[in-house]
C-alpha cells in the first residue's frame, strides 16, 4: 500500500543571492585575516580546503535548508550521498562554496561561490557570487541572465556571437599551458587572442561578452560549472559535451567526435566528473568549425 505525494515549491532567486553574498561575507573574513589561521588542508585528491570553504558552506547549507527544506543538497563539501538515492532526485542543489581555492591561496580575487539548482540532471538556476568585488550573475531557466555589480543596478546579460571561421576569436584559456587536446582546438582558429581567469568566472567571461569560447579540455566537477552554466545558456550561449575522462582525467573518447553530438553538459550523474567541454557563445551558425 502506497500514497503518491507531490509537492510544489516556489524558489525566489534573489533569497538564493542573498545566501550566495552572506558566504562571501564569512569568505572575506578569513581572506582578509591572517593566512596562518586558515587552516589549510588537503583533500583525498590533493586539493586545498581551508577554514573559508567550510564556513561558507556552512552558511550556503543552512539558507539553502531554510528555504527549500525538502531539496537535497550536494555540495563539495559534504559527504556524497550514493547515487542509488541520488538518481531520484526531481530537484537537488548543486553546490561550489568556494570555487577557486587555490585561486583564494594565492589572493589573486578570482574565485566565487557557486549554487546551482538542477531539474533532473539540467541546471535550471544558477547564482555566482564574487566575494572581493561583490559582483553577483544569476539566472533562472526561461527568464534571462543577469549581472549586478556593486553600488549599480543589474544588467542582463548577452553572448558575443560565434562563428568559428571569423579571425580574432577571444579564447578563455592560458597561452602557455594548453592541453594536446586545448592545443588541438586553438589550432582550428585564426588568429585567437587568449584571455586568462580563474574558477568559473572563465564561463561566465563568455556569458558576458567578454570571450567567445572556452575549451576545457581537462577535468572539472559537477560543482564547478553547473551555477555559471545556466547563466551562459540564459545568455546565449551552450555549454557542450567534448569527451567523457577517467577519475584521473584521461579522455576515454575522440573528443571532436564528441562536441560533434553538441550534447549539454549534464548533471546528477553517478560520476561528479565533468567530461570535457566548450563553452560557445550566441552561435551564427553552426559553432563547430
Amino acid at each position: 500500500m502506497s500514497l503518491r505525494v507531490e509537492l510544489s515549491h516556489t524558489v525566489n532567486c534573489q533569497d538564493v543571492v542573498k545566501i550566495a553574498r552572506d558566504a562571501c561575507h564569512v569568505i572575506l573574513r578569513v581572506y582578509h585575516s591572517k593566512a596562518e589561521s586558515w587552516n589549510v588542508e588537503h583533500k583525498a585528491d590533493d586539493s586545498p580546503l581551508t577554514r573559508a570553504d567550510k564556513d561558507a558552506n556552512a552558511v550556503i547549507c543552512d539558507g539553502l535548508a531554510r528555504i527549500a527544506p525538502h531539496i537535497p543538497i550536494v555540495s563539495e563539501e559534504n559527504q556524497q550521498v550514493a547515487y542509488e538515492t541520488r538518481k531520484g532526485y526531481q530537484y537537488s542543489w548543486c553546490v561550489d562554496p568556494l570555487d577557486g581555492t587555490k585561486e583564494f591561496l594565492k589572493r589573486n580575487g578570482q574565485f566565487t561561490v557557486n549554487i546551482a539548482l538542477l531539474h533532473g540532471s539540467h541546471p535550471v538556476l544558477g547564482v555566482v557570487a564574487v566575494p572581493v568585488d561583490g559582483t553577483v550573475y544569476w539566472a533562472v531557466k526561461g527568464k534571462g541572465a543577469f549581472v549586478q555589480r556593486r553600488g549599480q543596478e543589474a544588467q542582463r546579460l548577452q553572448c558575443a556571437e560565434v562563428d568559428m571561421s571569423r579571425s580574432g576569436l577571444v579564447v578563455v584559456a592560458s597561452a602557455s599551458h594548453l592541453t594536446p587536446e586545448t592545443q588541438e582546438f586553438v589550432a582550428q582558429l585564426q588568429a585567437p587572442t587568449f584571455q586568462q581567469m580563474g574558477s568559473s568566472l572563465k564561463l561566465l567571461m563568455v556569458a558576458e561578452g567578454m570571450a567567445h569560447v572556452y575549451p576545457r579540455l581537462a577535468p572539472t566537477c559537477e560543482w564547478d560549472t553547473a551555477a555559471a552554466h545556466t547563466i551562459v545558456e540564459e545568455a546565449g550561449g551552450c555549454v557542450l559535451q567534448a569527451g567523457l575522462c577517467d577519475s584521473k582525467g584521461k579522455l576515454l573518447e575522440d573528443w571532436k567526435a564528441a562536441l560533434a553530438k553538441q550534447t549539454s553538459v549534464q548533471y546528477n550523474k553517478e560520476s561528479a566528473l565533468n567530461p570535457y567541454f566548450v563553452v560557445y557563445g550566441r552561435k551564427s551558425q553552426s559553432i563547430l568549425a
